[in-house]
Protein backbone atom coordinates (compact mmCIF):
# COMPACT_ATOMS: atom_id res chain seq x y z
CA UNK A 1 0.00 0.00 0.00
CA UNK A 2 1.53 3.02 -1.49
CA UNK A 3 1.09 6.18 1.87
CA UNK A 4 2.45 9.13 0.80
CA UNK A 5 2.81 12.50 3.76
CA UNK A 6 2.34 15.75 3.44
CA UNK A 7 0.22 15.94 0.35
CA UNK A 8 -1.12 19.68 -0.50
CA UNK A 9 -4.68 18.90 -1.41
CA UNK A 10 -5.04 22.01 -3.35
CA UNK A 11 -5.78 19.97 -6.52
CA UNK A 12 -7.93 17.99 -5.21
CA UNK A 13 -11.13 20.30 -3.64
CA UNK A 14 -12.69 22.82 -6.05
CA UNK A 15 -12.24 25.50 -3.77
CA UNK A 16 -8.79 25.42 -3.94
CA UNK A 17 -7.98 25.34 -0.06
CA UNK A 18 -3.96 24.71 0.51
CA UNK A 19 -4.33 22.68 2.90
CA UNK A 20 -2.37 19.39 3.82
CA UNK A 21 -2.87 15.93 4.70
CA UNK A 22 -0.42 14.10 6.61
CA UNK A 23 -1.02 11.00 5.05
CA UNK A 24 -2.60 10.36 1.53
CA UNK A 25 -3.27 7.20 -0.23
CA UNK A 26 -4.66 6.63 -4.11
CA UNK A 27 -7.44 4.35 -3.89
CA UNK A 28 -8.22 2.64 -7.92
CA UNK A 29 -9.44 -0.76 -6.75
CA UNK A 30 -12.01 -2.14 -4.15
CA UNK A 31 -9.16 -4.30 -2.88
CA UNK A 32 -6.66 -1.44 -2.15
CA UNK A 33 -9.89 0.39 -0.37
CA UNK A 34 -10.17 -2.97 1.73
CA UNK A 35 -6.43 -2.67 3.00
CA UNK A 36 -6.31 1.02 3.16
CA UNK A 37 -9.18 0.64 5.53
CA UNK A 38 -7.68 -1.79 7.58
CA UNK A 39 -4.34 0.16 8.00
CA UNK A 40 -3.37 0.73 11.34
CA UNK A 41 -1.21 3.13 12.80
CA UNK A 42 -2.48 5.54 11.30
CA UNK A 43 -4.72 8.72 12.22
CA UNK A 44 -8.36 9.02 11.25
CA UNK A 45 -9.06 7.94 7.91
CA UNK A 46 -10.75 10.73 5.65
CA UNK A 47 -12.55 9.99 2.51
CA UNK A 48 -12.53 12.60 -0.11
CA UNK A 49 -13.61 12.11 -3.82
CA UNK A 50 -13.94 14.48 -6.46
CA UNK A 51 -13.67 17.68 -3.59
CA UNK A 52 -16.49 19.75 -5.34
CA UNK A 53 -18.72 19.85 -1.74
CA UNK A 54 -16.43 20.59 0.92
CA UNK A 55 -14.74 23.28 2.49
CA UNK A 56 -11.70 22.30 4.29
CA UNK A 57 -11.23 24.69 6.88
CA UNK A 58 -6.67 23.72 7.41
CA UNK A 59 -4.35 21.04 7.17
CA UNK A 60 -5.97 17.12 8.29
CA UNK A 61 -4.21 15.28 10.37
CA UNK A 62 -5.42 12.30 8.75
CA UNK A 63 -5.00 9.89 6.37
CA UNK A 64 -6.82 11.10 3.70
CA UNK A 65 -8.10 8.48 1.02
CA UNK A 66 -8.77 9.37 -2.33
CA UNK A 67 -11.38 7.23 -3.87
CA UNK A 68 -10.63 6.93 -7.82
CA UNK A 69 -12.72 3.91 -8.73
CA UNK A 70 -13.54 3.94 -11.85
CA UNK A 71 -15.90 1.74 -14.97
CA UNK A 72 -19.60 2.35 -16.49
CA UNK A 73 -21.29 -0.55 -17.56
CA UNK A 74 -24.93 -1.46 -18.55
CA UNK A 75 -26.37 -4.18 -15.66
CA UNK A 76 -29.89 -4.75 -16.80
CA UNK A 77 -32.01 -3.45 -19.39
CA UNK A 78 -35.48 -3.43 -21.57
CA UNK A 79 -36.74 -1.90 -24.36
CA UNK A 80 -37.89 1.11 -22.62
CA UNK A 81 -35.02 1.26 -19.99
CA UNK A 82 -31.48 0.64 -19.17
CA UNK A 83 -30.04 0.65 -15.58
CA UNK A 84 -26.25 1.39 -15.74
CA UNK A 85 -23.62 1.01 -13.00
CA UNK A 86 -21.22 3.88 -12.21
CA UNK A 87 -17.93 3.71 -10.01
CA UNK A 88 -17.71 6.10 -7.13
CA UNK A 89 -14.49 7.47 -8.85
CA UNK A 90 -16.43 8.46 -12.21
CA UNK A 91 -16.90 12.31 -13.01
CA UNK A 92 -20.46 12.96 -12.92
CA UNK A 93 -20.64 15.41 -16.24
CA UNK A 94 -18.49 13.16 -18.32
CA UNK A 95 -20.80 10.40 -17.05
CA UNK A 96 -23.74 12.11 -18.31
CA UNK A 97 -22.07 13.21 -21.55
CA UNK A 98 -21.41 9.19 -21.96
CA UNK A 99 -25.05 8.29 -21.37
CA UNK A 100 -26.12 11.52 -23.72
CA UNK A 101 -24.38 9.82 -26.45
CA UNK A 102 -26.43 6.53 -26.54
CA UNK A 103 -29.45 8.50 -26.23
CA UNK A 104 -30.24 7.47 -22.44
CA UNK A 105 -32.36 10.04 -20.65
CA UNK A 106 -32.74 11.08 -17.07
CA UNK A 107 -29.60 12.80 -16.41
CA UNK A 108 -30.17 15.87 -18.81
CA UNK A 109 -30.94 18.55 -16.05
CA UNK A 110 -28.21 17.35 -13.97
CA UNK A 111 -24.97 18.06 -16.42
CA UNK A 112 -22.19 20.14 -15.52
CA UNK A 113 -23.03 19.56 -12.01
CA UNK A 114 -19.19 19.43 -10.48
CA UNK A 115 -18.07 16.29 -8.56
CA UNK A 116 -18.19 12.31 -8.94
CA UNK A 117 -20.20 9.72 -9.22
CA UNK A 118 -19.79 8.58 -5.80
CA UNK A 119 -20.54 11.93 -3.34
CA UNK A 120 -23.61 12.16 -5.32
CA UNK A 121 -25.89 10.06 -2.90
CA UNK A 122 -24.68 11.73 -0.36
CA UNK A 123 -26.41 15.06 -0.70
CA UNK A 124 -28.84 13.93 -2.97
CA UNK A 125 -27.50 16.36 -5.55
CA UNK A 126 -30.40 18.00 -7.65
CA UNK A 127 -30.65 21.12 -10.14
CA UNK A 128 -33.85 22.68 -12.39
CA UNK A 129 -36.55 20.23 -11.31
CA UNK A 130 -34.59 16.31 -11.09
CA UNK A 131 -32.61 15.01 -8.09
CA UNK A 132 -30.85 11.70 -7.96
CA UNK A 133 -33.61 10.16 -5.88
CA UNK A 134 -35.41 9.95 -9.00
CA UNK A 135 -33.19 7.87 -11.24
CA UNK A 136 -30.88 5.94 -8.42
CA UNK A 137 -32.05 2.59 -7.99
CA UNK A 138 -29.31 1.37 -5.56
CA UNK A 139 -25.63 1.63 -4.26
CA UNK A 140 -23.40 0.00 -2.88
CA UNK A 141 -21.27 1.04 -0.51
CA UNK A 142 -18.57 -0.81 1.76
CA UNK A 143 -18.81 -0.87 5.23
CA UNK A 144 -16.12 0.89 7.58
CA UNK A 145 -16.27 -1.71 10.20
CA UNK A 146 -16.73 -5.04 8.31
CA UNK A 147 -14.49 -4.19 5.03
CA UNK A 148 -17.83 -5.81 3.29
CA UNK A 149 -20.22 -3.84 0.51
CA UNK A 150 -23.88 -3.54 1.49
CA UNK A 151 -26.34 -2.52 -1.51
CA UNK A 152 -28.34 0.62 -0.59
CA UNK A 153 -31.96 0.57 -2.30
CA UNK A 154 -33.34 3.70 -2.92
CA UNK A 155 -35.80 3.27 0.06
CA UNK A 156 -32.44 2.54 2.41
CA UNK A 157 -31.13 5.73 1.31
CA UNK A 158 -33.73 7.89 2.72
CA UNK A 159 -33.21 10.34 0.62
CA UNK A 160 -34.18 14.51 1.36
CA UNK A 161 -33.48 17.81 -0.15
CA UNK A 162 -30.02 17.39 0.05
CA UNK A 163 -29.71 15.12 2.40
CA UNK A 164 -29.75 11.21 2.78
CA UNK A 165 -28.84 8.31 4.92
CA UNK A 166 -25.10 8.68 4.50
CA UNK A 167 -25.38 12.35 5.94
CA UNK A 168 -27.35 11.35 9.00
CA UNK A 169 -27.13 7.63 10.68
CA UNK A 170 -24.67 6.12 7.96
CA UNK A 171 -22.19 9.35 8.63
CA UNK A 172 -18.75 7.79 8.64
CA UNK A 173 -19.91 4.58 8.54
CA UNK A 174 -19.95 3.77 4.78
CA UNK A 175 -17.49 3.97 1.61
CA UNK A 176 -20.08 4.42 -1.62
CA UNK A 177 -18.30 2.61 -3.96
CA UNK A 178 -20.87 2.55 -7.34
CA UNK A 179 -24.42 3.71 -7.93
CA UNK A 180 -27.05 1.99 -10.31
CA UNK A 181 -29.20 4.31 -12.22
CA UNK A 182 -32.29 3.69 -14.17
CA UNK A 183 -32.32 5.56 -17.73
CA UNK A 184 -35.18 5.83 -20.53
CA UNK A 185 -33.75 4.60 -23.54
CA UNK A 186 -36.71 6.04 -26.30
CA UNK A 187 -39.60 7.49 -23.85
CA UNK A 188 -37.79 10.52 -22.81
CA UNK A 189 -39.49 12.48 -20.02
CA UNK A 190 -38.43 16.48 -20.73
CA UNK A 191 -38.24 18.59 -18.27
CA UNK A 192 -38.71 21.98 -19.09
CA UNK A 193 -40.59 23.36 -16.12
CA UNK A 194 -37.53 24.98 -13.77
CA UNK A 195 -35.38 27.76 -13.50
CA UNK A 196 -34.60 29.57 -16.87
CA UNK A 197 -34.50 26.63 -19.03
CA UNK A 198 -38.05 27.21 -21.34
CA UNK A 199 -36.59 31.00 -21.63
CA UNK A 200 -33.24 29.58 -22.53
CA UNK A 201 -35.04 27.33 -25.45
CA UNK A 202 -37.17 30.25 -27.09
CA UNK A 203 -34.39 31.90 -27.03
CA UNK A 204 -32.88 29.31 -29.44
CA UNK A 205 -35.68 28.48 -31.64
CA UNK A 206 -36.07 25.27 -29.96
CA UNK A 207 -40.25 23.85 -29.19
CA UNK A 208 -39.57 20.34 -29.18
CA UNK A 209 -36.36 19.43 -27.04
CA UNK A 210 -34.32 16.83 -27.33
CA UNK A 211 -32.45 15.45 -24.26
CA UNK A 212 -28.92 17.46 -25.42
CA UNK A 213 -30.85 20.21 -25.92
CA UNK A 214 -32.14 20.23 -22.65
CA UNK A 215 -28.02 19.45 -21.22
CA UNK A 216 -26.79 22.33 -23.58
CA UNK A 217 -29.40 24.55 -22.16
CA UNK A 218 -28.35 23.78 -18.61
CA UNK A 219 -25.25 23.49 -19.47
CA UNK A 220 -25.39 27.41 -20.79
CA UNK A 221 -27.43 28.48 -17.58
CA UNK A 222 -24.88 27.27 -15.94
CA UNK A 223 -21.79 28.52 -17.30
CA UNK A 224 -23.41 32.39 -17.25
CA UNK A 225 -24.18 31.87 -13.07
CA UNK A 226 -21.56 29.79 -11.79
CA UNK A 227 -17.99 30.41 -11.70
CA UNK A 228 -15.86 27.59 -13.18
CA UNK A 229 -13.58 25.96 -10.38
CA UNK A 230 -10.19 25.48 -12.32
CA UNK A 231 -10.88 29.49 -13.04
CA UNK A 232 -11.74 30.60 -9.78
CA UNK A 233 -12.04 28.47 -6.33
CA UNK A 234 -15.42 27.48 -5.28
CA UNK A 235 -18.02 24.52 -4.19
CA UNK A 236 -21.13 25.36 -6.05
CA UNK A 237 -24.06 26.71 -4.40
CA UNK A 238 -22.60 27.13 -0.76
CA UNK A 239 -25.89 27.16 1.25
CA UNK A 240 -29.21 25.26 0.69
CA UNK A 241 -32.35 27.06 -0.34
CA UNK A 242 -34.30 27.46 2.97
CA UNK A 243 -37.84 25.29 3.13
CA UNK A 244 -40.83 27.32 5.18
CA UNK A 245 -43.95 25.18 6.34
CA UNK A 246 -47.04 26.92 5.09
CA UNK A 247 -47.51 28.85 8.16
CA UNK A 248 -43.91 30.56 7.87
CA UNK A 249 -44.58 31.22 4.30
CA UNK A 250 -47.62 32.72 4.80
CA UNK A 251 -45.73 35.55 7.23
CA UNK A 252 -42.51 35.42 4.71
CA UNK A 253 -45.00 36.84 1.59
CA UNK A 254 -46.82 39.15 3.75
CA UNK A 255 -43.54 41.24 4.38
CA UNK A 256 -41.80 40.09 1.07
CA UNK A 257 -44.71 40.18 -1.44
CA UNK A 258 -42.30 39.83 -4.98
CA UNK A 259 -39.97 37.32 -3.63
CA UNK A 260 -39.56 34.50 -5.40
CA UNK A 261 -40.57 30.57 -4.16
CA UNK A 262 -41.27 27.16 -5.54
CA UNK A 263 -43.85 25.26 -4.03
CA UNK A 264 -42.74 21.84 -3.39
CA UNK A 265 -45.42 20.17 -1.27
CA UNK A 266 -48.91 20.99 0.03
CA UNK A 267 -47.18 22.75 3.27
CA UNK A 268 -43.70 23.36 1.97
CA UNK A 269 -42.22 26.31 -0.46
CA UNK A 270 -38.54 26.43 -1.06
CA UNK A 271 -37.07 30.40 -0.87
CA UNK A 272 -33.96 30.72 -3.48
CA UNK A 273 -31.14 31.52 -1.02
CA UNK A 274 -29.42 33.21 -3.53
CA UNK A 275 -32.28 35.82 -3.75
CA UNK A 276 -31.90 36.52 -0.09
CA UNK A 277 -28.23 37.03 -0.19
CA UNK A 278 -28.57 39.23 -3.05
CA UNK A 279 -31.12 41.50 -1.50
CA UNK A 280 -28.92 42.09 1.81
CA UNK A 281 -26.41 43.23 -0.79
CA UNK A 282 -24.04 40.90 -0.74
CA UNK A 283 -24.05 39.82 -4.09
CA UNK A 284 -20.21 40.44 -5.43
CA UNK A 285 -18.63 41.58 -2.11
CA UNK A 286 -15.59 40.69 -1.44
CA UNK A 287 -13.26 40.40 1.81
CA UNK A 288 -9.60 39.35 1.09
CA UNK A 289 -9.58 36.68 -1.02
CA UNK A 290 -12.73 35.09 0.23
CA UNK A 291 -15.80 36.68 -1.82
CA UNK A 292 -19.77 36.66 -3.21
CA UNK A 293 -19.83 35.68 -6.66
CA UNK A 294 -21.02 38.43 -8.69
CA UNK A 295 -23.27 36.46 -11.07
CA UNK A 296 -24.68 34.17 -8.18
CA UNK A 297 -25.10 35.03 -4.71
CA UNK A 298 -25.75 31.15 -3.71
CA UNK A 299 -21.94 30.78 -4.48
CA UNK A 300 -18.83 31.23 -2.43
CA UNK A 301 -15.51 32.09 -3.92
CA UNK A 302 -11.93 31.73 -3.14
CA UNK A 303 -10.36 34.26 -5.16
CA UNK A 304 -6.96 33.02 -5.25
CA UNK A 305 -5.25 32.89 -1.47
CA UNK A 306 -8.16 32.31 0.83
CA UNK A 307 -7.95 30.28 3.37
CA UNK A 308 -10.93 27.55 4.85
CA UNK A 309 -11.30 30.00 7.90
CA UNK A 310 -11.58 32.97 5.49
CA UNK A 311 -14.58 31.70 3.65
CA UNK A 312 -16.29 29.49 6.71
CA UNK A 313 -15.78 33.28 8.15
CA UNK A 314 -17.11 35.29 5.29
CA UNK A 315 -20.10 32.59 5.58
CA UNK A 316 -21.52 32.74 9.03
CA UNK A 317 -21.38 36.70 7.72
CA UNK A 318 -23.85 35.54 4.94
CA UNK A 319 -26.12 33.59 7.34
CA UNK A 320 -26.36 36.65 10.17
CA UNK A 321 -26.97 39.30 7.88
CA UNK A 322 -29.62 37.35 5.93
CA UNK A 323 -31.27 36.24 9.33
CA UNK A 324 -31.31 39.64 10.40
CA UNK A 325 -33.21 40.95 6.96
CA UNK A 326 -35.72 38.28 6.69
CA UNK A 327 -35.65 36.06 9.90
CA UNK A 328 -34.26 32.86 8.12
CA UNK A 329 -31.58 31.00 9.25
CA UNK A 330 -29.86 29.61 5.79
CA UNK A 331 -27.12 26.79 6.31
CA UNK A 332 -24.06 25.29 4.37
CA UNK A 333 -24.91 22.69 1.22
CA UNK A 334 -20.75 22.32 1.48
CA UNK A 335 -19.91 19.72 3.78
CA UNK A 336 -17.12 21.54 6.45
CA UNK A 337 -13.90 19.83 6.85
CA UNK A 338 -11.89 20.36 9.61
Amino acid sequence: MDVQTDVSLKPYNTFGIDARARFFCEIDSLKKLKEALQLSGYPEKFILSGGSNILITGDLNKLVLHIGLKGIEIVEESQKEVWIKVMAGENWHQMVLWALDQNYGGLENLSLIPGNAGTAPIQNIGAYGVELKDILTSCEAMEVESKKIKIFTNEDCHFGYRDSYFKNEGKGKYVITSITLKLTKNTHKINTNYGDIEAELQAKGISDPTIKDISNVVVSIRQKKLPDPCKIGNSGSFFKNPVLSASEFLTFTENHPHAPFYKIAEDCYKIPAGWLIEQCGLKGKRFGDAGVHKNQALVLVNYGHATGKDIINMAERVVEQVRQKFGITISPEVNIIS
